[in-house]
C-alpha cells in the first residue's frame, strides 16, 4: 500500500567544460609563487581527465557504431537465409500440389476410357433413336425453315 519511489537513472559523469579563457596564466617554472604550483597541477590534472573522458566517449561511440553495423549485417544475413528457406518451402509445396494434380488427372484419364466407352454406347443409342425420329419426321418435312 505504500508507494515506493523509483530513482531516475543517474547521468553519466562528465568533466567540467574548460574555461573560456584563463587569467593569470602561469606554469610550474620559475616566476610563479610556491603556492601557485598546486593550482597549476590541479588545472593540468583536470585537463588530462577531460581529454581522457573525450577519448573514452569517442571509443564508446566507435564501438556502438561497429555494433550497429554488425547487427545490421547479421539481420541481413538472417533475412537472406529466411528468404532462401521460404523459397525452398514454397517450391516443395508447389511440387506437392503439382504431383497431386497429376495424380488426379491420371485417375480421371483412367476413368475416362471407361466413361468414353459408356458414352460411346449411349451415343450410339442416342443416334439410333435420333435416326428413327428423323425417319418419322421425314414424311412431314416442311418445305422451308425460318430462322436459318
Amino acid at each position: 500500500e505504500k508507494t515506493v519511489p523509483i530513482p531516475e537513472k543517474l547521468n553519466e559523469w562528465a568533466p567540467r567544460p574548460p574555461p573560456e579563457f584563463v587569467r593569470d596564466v602561469m606554469g610550474s617554472s620559475a616566476g610563479a609563487g610556491s603556492g601557485e604550483f598546486h593550482v597549476y597541477r590541479h588545472l593540468r590534472r583536470r585537463e588530462y581527465q577531460r581529454q581522457d573522458f573525450m577519448d573514452a566517449m569517442a571509443e564508446k561511440q566507435r564501438l556502438d557504431e561497429e555494433f550497429q553495423k554488425k547487427l545490421e549485417r547479421n539481420k541481413m544475413i538472417a533475412e537472406e537465409q529466411t528468404a532462401k528457406r521460404r523459397r525452398k518451402r514454397q517450391k516443395l509445396k508447389e511440387k506437392k500440389l503439382q504431383a497431386k494434380k497429376n495424380k488426379l488427372e491420371q485417375k480421371k484419364q483412367e476413368k475416362e476410357p471407361d466413361q468414353a466407352q459408356e458414352r460411346a454406347s449411349s451415343e450410339d443409342d442416342d443416334e439410333d433413336s435420333k435416326e428413327e425420329e428423323e425417319k418419322e419426321d421425314d414424311a412431314e418435312e416442311p418445305s422451308f425453315v425460318m430462322g436459318r
